[in-house]
């Protein structure tokens, strides 16, 4: 599977382009507006999320509620592009509506894209970057992410997210209820926080940021459970599924590390401790006595829960801005402000459910078959067996 997005923040649309979903997926608008809205839910989001009321329109490849195996398209409208259409509009403007048009954006904002997208593509308005390098983009990789949870949850695999960290309040839990219970009480709370004393001084840390015209990131976790064991591979580093897994956590925007299991912890303990032993049962097959493999070992899932962290950065749009270089002039000025969050980590705990959700099934289709599900679920139901039975 593949996809591709296209469209700028204040354009007059999202769209997204998937390819490679099988045929005789059950799928709905209502299945990608149910992660849409949970995108935009989250203590410290900004004023866009009062404006943006995101709903998908499915216009190609689905018929009746199931996929066809043809190329789907996603569309998302952004309802605030009537007071951008001068400015965003895609038309010539005119020499009399020069002056309608705001400003160019020569002072690049540090922690951004402005400046080397301008470097790249020898833009002299920054808004040509700014408007598509926005985290605007990640709705239809939650729109995409939408597809693959639902195809993973026919498989009996669900996906879920929790918020650990932010602006260096830390979540005291060390353990999960089941993945159910985690999923009820995270979207329950502003922050996506099992831990509700933290949850509380998080929502403070986040107030405290917005009052002062600062911003905070955080960490957040995607729990995966059900995937089969021996998905991925080991024998090239491109095809390592805890590679892909990685990347794709660090692709998203402001995202700046990735963790699988104990993560970087390991190198502060023993092997004796860091490995998981290896247990048989009939009714189970091979399991380990722990999980600090995050339920990766050698660029394949074991059977084990998949965990993954991610950690996000603060937001770089700031209302006091940093100091910065006017790219026409050369001097110092105030980078620019444009509308922005506080803190978006919540928001993007669902995003990094989404891209996690996304590389595991399209790891399933490529290993169980490509064109319908029928196919796929009796492939994957006799690797299972098989893997039992080994």
């Amino acid at each position: 599977m593949r996809y591709l997005t296209a469209g700028e923040s204040h354009g007059p649309q999202l769209t997204t382009i998937l390819e490679g979903v099988p045929s005789g997926l059950s799928l709905t608008e209502e299945d990608i507006n149910r992660e849409l809205e949970r995108r935009q839910k989250g203590h410290g989001r900004g004023r866009r999320m009062q404006i943006e009321k995101d709903r998908v329109q499915i216009t190609a490849g689905v018929r009746h509620g199931e996929t066809l195996g043809s190329p789907i398209a996603l569309v998302v409208v952004n309802d605030d592009f009537k007071h951008w259409t001068k400015i965003m509009g895609s038309e010539p403007v005119g020499h009399d509506e020069a002056e309608e048009v705001k400003r160019q954006i020569t002072k690049p904002r540090p922690g951004h894209a402005d400046l080397n997208g301008a470097i790249k593509y020898n833009h002299r308005d920054m808004r040509n970057v700014l408007e598509r390098s926005s985290a605007r983009e990640t709705t239809v990789r939650v729109a995409a992410g939408a597809v693959a949870k639902k195809f993973l949850e026919e498989l009996g695999i669900h996906v879920t997210s929790h918020v650990l960290e932010i602006g260096g309040v830390k979540a005291e839990l060390d353990t999960y209820p089941s993945l159910e219970e985690m999923k009820d009480r995270t979207e329950e709370s502003p922050v996506r926080c099992l831990d509700k004393e933290a949850e509380g001084k998080m929502m403070r840390a986040i107030d405290e940021a917005k009052e002062n015209g600062d911003s905070i990131g955080g960490i957040v976790e995607v729990i995966v459970e059900g995937m089969p064991p021996a998905v991925g591979s080991y024998v090239h580093y491109d095809r390592k599924l805890d590679a892909k897994v990685a990347g794709a956590i660090v692709s998203i925007n402001a995202f700046k590390g990735a963790e699988i299991g104990i993560g970087f912890d390991a190198a502060r303990r023993p092997g004796s401790v860091v490995h998981d032993e290896i247990t048989w049962s009939e009714e189970e097959g091979y399991m380990r006595r722990t999980n600090n493999a995050g339920g990766f070992e050698g660029g394949m899932t074991t059977g084990m829960p998949i965990i993954v962290r991610g950690v996000m950065k603060p937001i770089p749009t700031l209302y006091k801005p940093l100091e910065s270089v006017d790219i026409n002039t050369k001097e110092s000025y105030k980078a620019s402000i444009e509308r922005s969050d506080s803190c978006a980590v919540p928001a993007a705990s669902v995003v990094a459910e989404s891209v996690v959700a996304w590389e595991l099934a399209n790891a399933l289709i490529e290993q169980f078959g490509v064109d319908n599900m029928d196919v796929i679920r009796e492939n994957i139901a006799k690797h299972r067996e098989h893997a039992r039975l080994f």
